[in-house]
């Protein structure tokens, strides 16, 4: 019996290579067979997931936070020129900052140094996951900070994200959760515009560019960047369909299971790929809303420490024994 483990992080408590150890250690312990394969949705901790399907090395990079602070941050560079970046390294809405966390100045400029960064170590097509920032500037930031930097050196930017959102309506969709009053929505709103109109090619009508605040919009009008779920990126970089092919059961995760999971997230790729394969869910939390959405799955499982998703993994394997 073959038990793919494919978890997301359990956000500020466990990695997805933490979370696929506990379970896969369990199911083993019960007679199964663990194919461990991390996942990600374009958002926080994407870089760690893909390190091992692309090949990455991990290289420390001088960038700026969302606020104008120098700070450091980690990029992925491949032997093949591959390079993958997390835009929440430099300009995530829990960088670390001392002052005022203002939505109206955080900028996407760090962001810009690491991308000019990896094109100046030769990448030929850089990967951005898009989740997780604080800004609001339309990536403006990032195309100075780039520019700045020596520009894109003939490489391809492909900007990964697990939202639909267009250019114009970030502000409203994602401003409230960065600090930005119904005021301060307004005005980043009304900023947003006029750089859609000042852009090469105006993304205001493309799904998907508004993403991080506006970031994937202003790649994708300034440099062309493809724009993709960063959920099946994922999921075609770590092999999925060829490892579900050869399960009995699917086990997925996450820190919280609800309404929202539902909505592009890495779970609901999954599902959409597994054909009849059973799939389990181990999660932190339940949502009130999740609904009908339970029905998905063979079992939905608990369990909000590493023991106890061990004690899951073994759940699983006997089920499936």
């Amino acid at each position: 019996m073959t038990v793919l483990i494919a978890p997301d992080s359990f956000k500020g408590t466990y990695t997805a290579t933490q979370v696929a150890e506990a379970i896969g250690r369990g199911v083993e312990e019960s007679g199964g067979r663990a194919l461990r394969l991390p996942v990600a949705d374009g958002g926080e901790g994407t870089l760690d997931v893909l390190v091992e399907p692309l090949g990455l090395d991990r290289v420390t990079v001088e960038a700026r936070n969302p606020w104008g602070v120098p700070c450091t941050a980690t990029i992925g560079l491949s032997d093949h020129g591959v390079a993958v970046v997390e835009l929440a390294a430099a300009s995530g809405v829990t960088t670390s900052h001392d002052g005022p966390r203002d939505p109206v100045t955080a900028d996407t400029y760090g962001t810009g140094m690491l991308v000019a960064a990896a094109a100046r170590r030769g990448a030929r097509r850089i990967v951005v996951a898009a989740g997780g920032s604080a800004t609001t500037d339309g990536g403006t930031g990032a195309i100075a900070a780039i520019e700045d930097g020596g520009g894109l050196r003939g490489a391809s930017i492909t900007v990964l994200t697990d939202v639909t959102t267009r250019y114009v309506d970030a502000a409203r969709v994602f401003g409230p959760q960065k600090g930005a009053d119904p005021a301060t929505v307004e005005l980043l709103t009304r900023r947003l515009v006029d750089t859609a109109r000042r852009l090469p090619r105006d993304p205001s009508g493309v799904d998907a560019t508004g993403a991080a605040g506006g970031f994937s919009g202003g790649m994708w009008a300034q440099y062309g960047a493809e724009l993709r779920s960063g959920a099946e990126y994922v999921l075609d970089a770590g092999g999925f369909d060829t490892l579900a092919a050869g399960a009995d059961s699917i086990v997925v995760g996450e820190g919280r299971l609800d309404g929202q999971t539902r909505a592009g997230k890495i779970i609901s790729a999954i599902l959409a790929r597994a054909g009849d394969t059973r799939v389990y869910a181990v999660v932190g939390s339940v949502g009130e809303d999740l609904g009908d959405y339970r029905s998905r799955f063979a079992e939905v499982i608990v369990a909000s420490d590493t023991t106890a998703m061990r004690a899951a993994g073994r759940r699983i394997g006997a089920r499936n024994s």
